[in-house]
Parts: C-alpha cells; sequence; structure tokens
C-alpha cells in the first residue's frame, strides 16, 4: 500500500464503527468512512471534543453538525497551502490521501531536466495541479465545476502560485480531451481522479466501469513521444488495483514500454496503528 504519511497538520486519529475522527489543523472533524466496519473502544479524547460532525442518513446522504467551526480555515502540505470548508456530503475540498501520488510525480517533474506539460483531468480544488506546478510544470487544470475551479485558483494563490503557468478551465473532461486531439495538442503527463458516477453538462451518464477504457484510450492519444508518467486514481469499490494495471498495461505499456505500478493508497492511523484504504492508484512511468 501507498502511505500519505508525510503530513503535519492533517492525521486520522482514530477509527470506529463507519466514522473516522480527523485532526485537520486546529480542527477535530468526525465523518464517516463505509470501510470502517470495525467497531472498537473510542479512546482517542477527540471523539468528545469534536468541532464538526458529518451525520449520514439512512435516506441517503446527511448533514453537518457543527459544534466549533469557522466557515473556512488552511492546512499545509510542504510548501502549498489549501482553503478548507465542510461542504456537502460530507467533504472539506481535499483529499489527504492523495499527497503520496503528490510526491510520486514531483520527483518525476522536477528530475525531468526540461520543461514538463500536464493535464491534470477532473482536477478538483487544485491538490495535484499545485503539487506538479510547485515542482516546475505547466498544467491544465479541467473541471467541470466552476466553483471546484475558482477555488481551485485561491488555493494556487494562497500558495504562492499565482502567477505559475496554470490554464483553468470549467469544461467537460471528456469533451475537452476530444477537442485537444482535434487541435494536435500534446502532454508529457497525465493525472486524472475520474467520479465513480456523475453526468456531463447536456446530461451523459458517467459510469468509471463502463466509461473509464475508452476514456483511458482517448486521453492516450494526447500523450507526447516520450512521456514523463501517467497516473489514474479510483476511489469506486469495485476497482481494485489490479484492474487499473491491466488498463495502464494494455493502453500505455504496450506503446511507450516502461512500468505500471498500482496499489491501494492509504492513511496511518495514529491510535490504533493501523493503515486506512482510501481507494486505489495506478501510476505509468518510463523505464529506469
Amino acid at each position: 500500500m501507498w502511505i500519505a504519511e508525510n503530513w503535519k497538520e492533517y492525521e486520522v486519529l482514530d477509527t470506529s464503527s463507519g466514522e473516522k475522527l480527523e485532526r485537520w489543523g486546529d480542527y477535530i472533524l468526525v465523518r464517516p468512512d463505509p470501510q470502517v466496519i470495525w467497531h472498537t473502544p473510542h479512546n482517542n479524547p477527540g471523539w468528545k471534543h469534536k468541532n464538526g460532525h458529518y451525520h449520514r442518513s439512512s435516506k441517503g446522504g446527511g448533514e453537518w453538525e457543527f459544534i466549533d467551526l469557522p466557515k473556512e480555515w488552511d492546512i499545509h502540505y510542504r510548501t502549498l497551502t489549501f482553503h478548507l470548508k465542510p461542504f456537502s456530503f460530507k467533504h472539506t475540498g481535499l483529499f489527504p490521501e492523495q499527497a503520496v501520488n503528490w510526491d510520486w510525480f514531483s520527483e518525476l517533474i522536477a528530475g525531468a531536466g526540461h520543461p514538463v506539460k500536464v493535464l491534470n483531468l477532473f482536477a478538483y480544488t487544485g491538490g495535484a495541479t499545485l503539487s506538479a506546478a510547485a515542482a516546475g510544470a505547466q498544467v491544465t487544470h479541467v473541471d467541470a465545476s466552476k466553483g471546484m475551479v475558482t477555488w481551485a485558483k485561491e488555493n494556487a494563490v494562497s500558495s504562492g502560485l499565482g502567477d505559475k503557468p496554470i490554464r483553468w478551465l470549467v469544461d467537460d473532461c471528456v469533451k475537452f480531451v476530444e477537442r485537444e486531439i482535434r487541435r494536435g495538442n500534446r502532454y508529457d503527463a497525465v493525472i486524472m481522479d475520474p467520479p465513480s458516477y456523475g453526468r456531463g453538462p447536456k446530461g451523459e451518464l458517467w459510469k468509471m466501469e463502463d466509461n473509464i477504457w475508452s476514456f483511458l484510450e482517448l486521453t492516450a492519444q494526447l500523450l507526447s513521444d516520450k512521456p514523463l508518467f501517467f497516473l489514474i486514481n479510483s476511489y469506486t469499490t469495485g476497482l481494485q488495483p489490479a484492474v487499473l494495471s491491466y488498463m495502464l498495461q494494455s493502453i500505455l505499456q504496450k506503446r511507450f514500454g516502461g512500468m505500471v505500478t498500482s496499489d491501494e493508497i492509504g492513511l496511518p492511523v495514529s491510535e490504533t496503528g493501523l493503515i486506512l484504504p482510501c481507494g486505489a492508484s495506478g501510476r505509468w512511468q518510463p523505464a529506469k
């Protein structure tokens, strides 16, 4: 498992009974997590001194209970600054487990020895975009949500990256990739974090299991002759790391050679020492 263990201001304090207890800077949150099927004692004092609690409804969705929590606050990772705020369906605007991937590709970018063009699809609030830009890449950031792209821009400014070569685009990722192919544009690296389920601007249905293969084939057409890396993340329960490996091997390794690795990503839990699984990632890179 790839473990995001270099955080200073974020921590999974404990897990029990379908929930995780987290420290986000100065604030303690309790949020649901479907992986936490065990029922262990709530020994960590944070359970009783939380600042916010997202309660999942048996009918789907849920709502936040705010005890002593600001509307917005900041958290830092290395040189990056992220604005956090609790919003729909338990989220805060950041997936801390992805830091293990940020570290991986940042090292590749910094060591490339030439300008690197990165395409970040389904780019959310910009964690990967900012990490790539901080490492020296030119980044094209694409997300269908205007609010998420605005949030990512704010994170860039707060991180001192407001003047870096980042293109911010509000667009449907599939439609954007199709247009880029027609334009003849190419990228040295691709990051994608597709949702398990969603709809496009005209109601187009996206389902990860049904659409990801064709989208990977499509996006691979944007790679330069000597690409630097390709990263795909999955939070879809049915897609195991081996599935990600097979897709990358079939589409990328067959064409470019290189190495494919896939694994679960996770976060350490302070109270118990276990690693909380948080999805999976598949990576392709040239042979060393």
